[in-house]
Parts: structure tokens; C-alpha cells; sequence
């Protein structure tokens, strides 16, 4: 039974139509913003962050979605930032596969001595694929072997996306709204009586974050993220972390009617940082598999005095 998801995930991406289909999710999303918001900034000019999470999805059954996103966020001037991001996604041990790589743009507007508005831009292009040849159905049949048959048929497209963000910040807490790409593609549009297979739906973000100072030693950083797409219900995160001594992390997190999670972070050098999230399936999935698991790391390259001062004001999202 186990096996079978595999195929029940397949035929509903590719064989029936798509009202939304879900971007990428992670646990650990407050690491991981210049993915979902062009806007995010740090503004610390003598600093390039570099960061990468990757996560297996309903770990045990066979052929579940694994997804890899690297990003590269590059302050140039007070008031402008720059970013890189590549985003992986693959169903079915390269059933369906879609790489994404966009550039973000951010202006910053100095609201106040310590509160800035960022607004950002991005744009790239989606590489999505299908491969389902050769894939067994759950009373044996080998699917897509035949030429005739549409609804299994190889697919290789290129999209243009575009997208934009707001992120209003200071040191202790962050708000922002973004929609990583404005252009709703469809993968198999109106093809042998389909219509509107595959569609990448436009996905709104409202994220938000502060750090409660509870002693010298301890730290309480509440975040949520709201994630909305039509066709698919309001997705809701909360996580709540505690860092001790600004180097140990640890926390847990709830998706509203999907999973619970425990996430757990160590800054190994004052540059340098690794998590790790494990998510247990809340819902009926949870009878087909055995959680998620998910892995981070951070890295800060160019601070030239990096060890003195850098305990003054880390990085805390």
C-alpha cells in the first residue's frame, strides 16, 4: 500500500486537472526568505550570506517529493541588495522535476534610525519536466511506453517568472508580503482533450518574525508564515525557537492541520551554522509514511573582523 502513493501522487499532478499546484514548502522557512520574497535584506554591507536546505518529504514511501533550494544574498550599497536563488523539486525519482533560478533586485528605504522598508523584484525562468516512462501502476501495468498514450507523455518546458516583495525590518523583528512568481504557467495547457494540466498557480506569502530577549543567554523567536494559492487551502506555520548564547537553537513548529515538527540549529563558528527539522504527518498521509526530514546550512563570507562584534548582532533569521 506504501508503494501505491507513488502513483496516486503521479496521476494527480499529471493525468487530472490542477486547480494550484504547491510551491516548495520548508519547515525552516524563516532561513530561507530570498527563495519567497526578493525584498528580504540584512544590510550588512561587509557580509555575502550563502545558504542551502534540503528536504525529503514523507520519508519511507516509495518516490515522494524531494525539494533543494541554494540562495546567495549580496548587500552592494546602503540601500541596495542583491540576490541568486536555485530552487529544485522532484516527484517520483525524477517523474517530475522543475528547477527554478531567479535574480532578485531590493531597494531600501530608511523609515528610521533602526527601521527600513525593503522592496524587491525578481525574475527567472522555471525548467520543468515529466519523465513518466517505464513507471508501474498498482495492478502491474508499465505506464508511458506507448507514444499514444497523452496522458504519460514526456514533457519539456521553459517558463519566464517574475515576482515581487515588500520586507519591513529592523534588528529584532520582520514583516513581509510577497509573490514569487506573478505568472500562473500552465504545463500542458489545452493537449489531447487535457486542458490545464500542471498549473503553477500565483502564491501570496505574509511572513513575520521577533526576537524576545529573555535574559542575557536567551532568546524566544516566535515566526509565522502564511502561505495562500487558489484552489488550495490557507497554509499556516508557526514555529517557536529559543537560542542559548547565540549558538544553540531549538524549537518546534506547527502546519495547521498537517504536521507538528521539532527543528534544532548550532552556529559552529561565528560564520558558519546547521539545522536539522523533523516533521511527523498530521493527516491521513501520515498512515503511508514515516515524516519529513529536513537539513540547513548558513554560511557568512567576507566579515573581516567576523569574531569580535559578531556576537553584537547576529543573524537571527
Amino acid at each position: 500500500m506504501r508503494k501505491n502513493i507513488l502513483f496516486i501522487i503521479i496521476l494527480t499532478s499529471i493525468c487530472f486537472k490542477a486547480l494550484a499546484q504547491q510551491d516548495a514548502q520548508f519547515t525552516q522557512y524563516m532561513y530561507n526568505m530570498s527563495i519567497i520574497n526578493p525584498a528580504y535584506a540584512t544590510s550588512n554591507l561587509d557580509v555575502m550570506n550563502f545558504g542551502s536546505i534540503h528536504r525529503s518529504q514523507w520519508v519511507s514511501s516509495e518516490g515522494t517529493p524531494r525539494s533543494t533550494s541554494v540562495f546567495a544574498h549580496i548587500p552592494l550599497k546602503d540601500n541596495i541588495e542583491v540576490g541568486i536563488s536555485f530552487l529544485n523539486d522532484n516527484l517520483g525519482d525524477g517523474t517530475i522535476n522543475e528547477n527554478i533560478i531567479a535574480g532578485d533586485f531590493a531597494y531600501i528605504l530608511k523609515l528610521s534610525e533602526t527601521l527600513k522598508l525593503s522592496l524587491g523584484v525578481k525574475a527567472g525562468v522555471n525548467l520543468f519536466n515529466t519523465n513518466p516512462s517505464g513507471r508501474r501502476l498498482p495492478d502491474g501495468t508499465i505506464v508511458g511506453l506507448s507514444s499514444s498514450d497523452p496522458a504519460f507523455k514526456n514533457i519539456n518546458q521553459t517558463f519566464f517568472n517574475a515576482g515581487a516583495g515588500a520586507f519591513l525590518y529592523t534588528k529584532k523583528y520582520y514583516l513581509g508580503l510577497s509573490v514569487p512568481n506573478f505568472l500562473p504557467n500552465k504545463h500542458l495547457k489545452n493537449d489531447n482533450g487535457f486542458k490545464a494540466v500542471g498549473v503553477d498557480e500565483i502564491h501570496f506569502f505574509l511572513t513575520g518574525g521577533y526576537v524576545f530577549d529573555l535574559s542575557d543567554n536567551l532568546k524566544f523567536k516566535p515566526a509565522t508564515m502564511l502561505k495562500a494559492v487558489q484552489g488550495a487551502p490557507l497554509s499556516v506555520d508557526l514555529t517557536a525557537n529559543f537560542l542559548i548564547h547565540n549558538r544553540f537553537e531549538a524549537g518546534a513548529a506547527y502546519r495547521f492541520d498537517d504536521s507538528v515538527a521539532g527543528l534544532v540549529g548550532f552556529r559552529i563558528t561565528p560564520t558558519l551554522k546547521i539545522g536539522y527539522a523533523y516533521d511527523y504527518t498530521l493527516s491521513n498521509l501520515g498512515d503511508y509514511n514515516s515524516g519529513s526530514h529536513e537539513i540547513m546550512i548558513l554560511f557568512d563570507l567576507g566579515k573581516i573582523n567576523f569574531t569580535k562584534g559578531y556576537e553584537k548582532s547576529p543573524r537571527f533569521f
